[in-house]
């Protein structure tokens, strides 16, 4: 949908990786976690927001 908003062409999940491919993206993964993460706030946020995120886009809290 962002993509169409933003300029006019719809793609499918599998059409937007194709494309994102071709342009030379790729999925990346950390090869470790940040000294600085704080896993209370982690887990914290797993517990209040996860739901709401897991849900559809229009569920999401704005703000």
């Amino acid at each position: 949908m962002l993509i169409h908003r933003l300029f006019g062409h719809g793609y499918t999940p599998r059409g937007v990786s194709y494309l994102l491919h071709r342009l030379g993206w790729s999925p990346q993964v950390t090869a470790h976690r940040a000294v600085e993460r704080d896993e209370q706030a982690v887990a914290r946020w797993r517990t209040e927001q996860w739901s709401r995120v897991r849900g559809r886009p229009s569920s999401w809290v704005r703000g």
